[in-house]
């Protein structure tokens, strides 16, 4: 009833009027503003990506970030970092919410990635595939990949620099990459199989392609021939043709091991340059005939030492009895030669050659 007369007398007081008409106008416009205003959610899109999600994907590229974004929605299923500025791929990048993401597909290409710290990829249970191609690694941690236990493809293409090639042998000794079909470590200057064994994993394609591989030695042939599984892309490599290649040759020959076989080319000596590593002859760079005709040259030179010296023992045994043959050999010849001056003096005298006429 207070109400209603209230109302009653504004309708007659302009101030009283104004004052409702004030209050009316703010409270709808509160309203609207809790009504439109958008909402961040954890399924909501990061400010500076674009989300498509029907197919699951995440595209953030370009711009001055250094950190990879915080707010990933859950229903993620691939997510896409290119062109950004991350130096450095902290511990816990993924898990910054403290919950698991359920992530399949994960490119970090192209973003400047200089080092990678230990467990850095924690919150990733189900990837399968991880891009770090085309950035600039150069500390990796012995478990940058820990907590990777699903993970298929590895892909580090034109990535490790010079300082990081040894530590990559230990970050892919891991064992929570068991699961791993797939490794890419190509254009990185490596100039041999950075893996110490092969028998932890379950690789099926190692991509080598456009490195400095010169040759493969036993010890790596002897593993790959172990681990006959495993496909190995080895074109666009220096290789030197020389007697150093030879078990990696046989290798080659006697295995199908490498898809890009014909595509392998000698980058030394001078003379074989180009040539087809799969068609050189066998006498190219298997030296066992060289090494055997140098041993000949070797023991020849011994057995003709030993004759030298047993034929020395032997005249040094026998010097008196050649003493007495030499003494005897020299008396026979100064005999024979006073006989032949006796004649000579003879035929010489006219006067003796009257009288014996």
């Amino acid at each position: 009833m207070r109400e209603k007369m209230w109302i009653f007398h504004c309708v007659y007081d302009t101030k009283c009027i104004f004052s409702v008409w004030t209050h009316w106008c703010l409270y709808y416009a509160a309203i609207v503003c809790l009504l439109f205003a958008p909402v961040r959610t954890n399924d909501a899109c990061p400010w500076s990506c674009i989300c498509a999600t029907e197919s699951g994907t995440v595209t953030c590229r370009d711009g001055g970030d250094t950190e990879v974004p915080g707010d990933v929605p859950k229903w993620t299923s691939t997510m896409i970092i290119k062109g950004r500025n991350i130096s450095t791929l902290r511990r816990d990048a993924f898990a910054t919410n403290g919950s698991e993401l359920q992530i399949v597909t994960l490119s970090l290409s192209h973003n400047g990635i200089r080092a990678i710290e230990p467990y850095a990829f924690l919150g990733l249970p189900r990837l399968h595939l991880l891009d770090l191609s085309h950035n600039r690694l150069d500390s990796i941690s012995d478990r940058a990949f820990h907590a990777l236990p699903e993970l298929r493809s590895l892909h580090l293409n034109y990535s490790v620099s010079p300082l990081a090639t040894a530590q990559l042998s230990d970050a892919l000794s891991a064992q929570s990459l068991r699961n791993l079909h797939r490794l890419e470590l190509a254009g990185n200057g490596l100039k041999t199989i950075p893996l110490m064994t092969l028998d932890i994993y379950n690789l099926y394609a190692l991509v080598l392609v456009n490195n400095s591989i010169e040759t493969l030695g036993r010890e790596n042939v002897t593993n790959l021939y172990q681990q006959g599984r495993v496909r190995v892309y080895l074109s666009l490599n220096p290789f030197r043709c020389n007697c150093d290649l030879v078990a990696f040759y046989y290798w080659l020959k006697n295995s199908s091991q490498c898809p890009d076989a014909g595509r392998l080319e000698c980058s030394e000596p001078d003379t074989k340059r180009g040539s087809p590593v799969e068609k050189l002859r066998v006498e190219d760079v298997d030296c066992t005939t060289e090494n055997l005709e140098a041993v000949s040259y070797v023991f020849l030179g011994i057995v003709l030492a030993l004759i030298g010296v047993v034929f020395l023992m032997v005249l040094y045994l026998n010097r008196g009895g050649i003493k007495r043959w030499l003494n005897n050999i020299r008396e026979a010849c100064r005999d024979q030669m006073e006989v032949y001056h006796y004649r000579y003096e003879q035929d010489s005298d006219p006067r003796l050659a009257n009288v014996a006429v």
